[in-house]
């Protein structure tokens, strides 16, 4: 028999509520690292890789030492695109945001190898750090390029273009600014297409789909789709 007394019960307390957690558009996978990539983390990451810090506005002038229009890249990959857009359009600042490893350290190789001064990575959930870090009204485009279309049908729900997020988005895109999205997969081109014209704050700047814009490079993956005859669908809208 226990000499513990018996303590009263509580019969204020509720059952916990279960949490509900955010439905992500991704999944980290495991990846093998080049020696080029890992040498790339280790040298380059401590001054191109931003730490991220939730509550704390990211201060553009402060990062890349000057002022320029900033542009958003949400899912870089292995960053080849990147790397060419940001010496393409010089004059501009990107921040990119990739949960890949292998991705991060091959941007970095890249920017390491050819000089590439105009960029910044984040290796974190861009819809946080978007959410935490990016000012509204502060980005004068987002690049979308790509994203997993999550194929299955009782994946759709997992893909990144939806309308809550659309509407959070554009709320960090200034006036005049873009929202450029591409995609290899029909379905999501047309569920993308949807989306943006619905939202209110954003115009289409073109009749439908839009012609592929000169600064974003065709990847190897997409030469050798088109080849194939496998479309590739371009949405450039604007923030009234």
């Amino acid at each position: 028999m226990s000499d513990k007394p018996e303590q009263p019960q509580d019969s204020t307390v509720e059952p916990a509520v279960p949490v509900k957690r955010a439905i992500k558009s991704f999944v980290v996978r495991a990846g093998r690292m080049g020696t080029g990539q890992i040498k790339a983390l280790a040298e380059l990451g401590p001054r191109f890789v931003l730490p991220y810090q939730a509550g704390q506005r990211l201060d553009p002038q402060a990062v890349f030492g000057r002022q320029a229009p900033l542009v958003l890249e949400i899912g870089f990959g292995m960053g080849g695109a990147t790397a060419q857009i940001a010496q393409t359009l010089p004059d501009h600042d990107f921040i990119g945001c990739e949960v890949h490893e292998p991705g991060v350290g091959a941007l970095l190789k890249l920017i390491g190898e050819q000089d590439i001064p105009n960029i910044r990575i984040f290796q974190h959930d861009a819809v946080e750090v978007l959410e935490q870090m990016i000012a509204p009204d502060s980005l004068a485009g987002v690049h979308i390029f790509f994203p997993d279309p999550w194929h299955k049908k009782r994946h759709n729900k997992r893909r990144l273009i939806q309308p809550e997020f659309v509407a959070k988005l554009v709320k960090h895109i200034r006036p005049g600014g873009y929202l450029h999205c591409a995609t290899d997969w029909e379905p999501y081109a047309q569920q993308m297409l949807e989306v943006l014209s619905a939202e209110p704050t954003l115009v289409n700047s073109a009749e439908g789909y839009a012609e592929k814009p000169a600064y974003r490079p065709l990847t190897k993956f997409e030469n050798r789709g088109l080849k194939l005859g496998h479309g590739v669908w371009d949405l450039v809208f604007k923030r009234r």
